[in-house]
């Protein structure tokens, strides 16, 4: 045993013997024990690391449609919606102010129709996902805490409705690490700042290093990208020197895990200099799958370079990939008038339904989850009778997932007869989040991390995995 050693045991048996001697000792010692733990485990925080137990996915891509899709005029087909339109009915909550509301029931802009071998009814809104439903597992019974786009956006990131929290890409990446050295373990593509920003994908108490790294489509997805220096080996050396640097800055300063961040970041940085040219790179691709996609050869914008350039990160080994396909404007907030759905989603349709085929083309859906979401969906009434829009709405709404260990073909969940709440097999966002990191070979109770005083999870201290979605 070496002096070093002997030191870490007397000290961590001196810290020990202290808890009993005041009543926030225990929770000092936990704290202190706990960071000398991750500061003695591996000086890299995105070294890949092994699952709870077996996982079904490898990897996810997170589909996140901004502003809360109307779930009755999409995925939640309500025939009693279509014939007692007009009609009233009494709620004791209308846009999060607590009371009793007269409202009138509003008719879908869309109808449903039967689609796959499964039958599952989408509205025609979506044509080309319906061709897909046979590989979907639609949930119908998905609940929210939070009638506001900043807060339910929040929550359906982070597992916190009031907090900023690690977002579940963070949290993917903190227990997970990354699968290719040069490439960030997760990544976000978005056109634009969604409701609650960058908190969207942030890391908070998580070490740095495990934020998303934001692209945004255009002909820069990255800046800075390209080296500044004169040559490879010229940058080669001048990292060097910053390595030797940043290391003799840190033997100083008790392993800072900002410190730490900000040094990966160098390695990742050079890293995608060298990789992340080629994922954008998509002169390779043929016209047959730039057309499965939607995709004029040559355009950087749009849903379907995201969703294309979202399969080169996953089959490159980027662990989580998310997608927000607008911003916090000009979204699907439709309280004026629901046909502002109509383009939004002719955005996503062709290339959402181009990805599921892609991936399961090339064999990658049996271990590749896809997740589509929004923060909450909309009213099935209205105030007025002859109201174009609709109303936030978080009693009830619709998601869907796909891929590995996911039942495919089935719906999950329902809604009442009008779709005003939830009628049976609630699934709350935290038992959400429960089941995609389950599926990722993670135990939601385990994936902890201490932080002034108290174990943090994605969960917090709720969810229940979903095991009726489960293959």
């Amino acid at each position: 045993m070496n002096d070093r050693t002997a030191f870490d045991q007397t000290r961590r048996c001196m810290l020990r013997s202290c808890v009993g001697g005041s009543m926030l000792l225990p929770g000092i010692v936990s704290q202190l024990l706990a960071d000398e733990e991750q500061s003695s485990s591996s000086p890299d925080p995105l070294a890949p690391k092994r699952t709870h137990f077996p996982a079904k996915a490898k990897r996810v891509i997170f589909l996140y449609m901004s502003g809360g899709v109307s779930h009755v005029d999409s995925w939640d087909s309500k025939p009693k919606l279509f014939t007692d339109a007009g009609k009233t009915v009494s709620v004791n909550e209308f846009q999060g102010r607590k009371g009793d509301f007269k409202m009138f029931l509003k008719r879908p802009q869309w109808d449903f129709t039967p689609h796959g071998e499964c039958g599952t009814e989408v509205s025609s809104l979506f044509p080309h996902m319906g061709e897909c439903v046979d590989d979907l597992c639609v949930i119908r019974s998905m609940k929210s805490d939070h009638t506001n786009h900043y807060e339910a956006t929040l929550g359906i990131h982070t597992g916190s409705f009031t907090f900023a929290r690690p977002s579940i890409g963070a949290w993917m990446s903190y227990g997970l690490g990354t699968m290719n050295q040069n490439l960030p373990s997760f990544v976000v593509i978005a056109p634009h700042s969604p409701y609650a920003g960058g908190q969207v994908w942030g890391s908070d108490f998580l070490p740095g290093a495990h934020q998303g790294t934001l692209v945004v489509p255009g002909p820069e997805p990255v800046a800075n990208l390209e080296r500044r220096a004169g040559s490879s080996r010229l940058q080669e050396l001048e990292l060097q020197a910053m390595e030797r640097l940043n290391r003799r800055h840190l033997v100083m300063r008790s392993d800072d895990p900002l410190l730490t961040a900000r040094m990966k970041s160098f390695e990742t940085a050079f890293g995608m200099q060298t990789e992340m040219p080629d994922v954008f790179d998509l002169s390779k691709e043929s016209d047959a799958t730039l057309s499965l996609y939607g995709l004029e050869r040559g355009s950087t914008k749009g849903f379907a370079w995201q969703c294309l350039i979202a399969r080169r990160l996953a089959e490159r080994g980027v662990r989580f990939v998310e997608l927000i396909d607008v911003g916090s404007s000009n979204n699907w907030d439709a309280h004026g008038d629901m046909l502002t759905h109509a383009p939004l989603a002719k955005n996503v349709d062709q290339p959402i339904a181009g990805l599921i085929r892609d991936l399961k083309q090339r064999g990658m859906l049996e271990d590749t989850l896809v997740v589509w979401t929004t923060e909450f969906g909309r009213t099935p009434f209205n105030a007025a009778a002859d109201a174009a829009g609709r109303e936030h709405h978080h009693w009830v709404f619709s998601s869907w997932l796909a891929g590995a260990g996911v039942k495919p073909g089935i719906t999950y969940g329902e809604s009442d007869e009008y779709g005003i709440d939830v009628a049976s097999e609630q699934v709350h966002v935290h038992d959400f989040h429960a089941t995609i990191l389950h599926l990722m070979g993670l135990n939601h109770e385990r994936l902890t991390y201490r932080h002034s005083g108290r174990d943090y999870r994605l969960t917090d201290v709720h969810g229940n995995i979903v095991q009726g979605i489960l293959a």
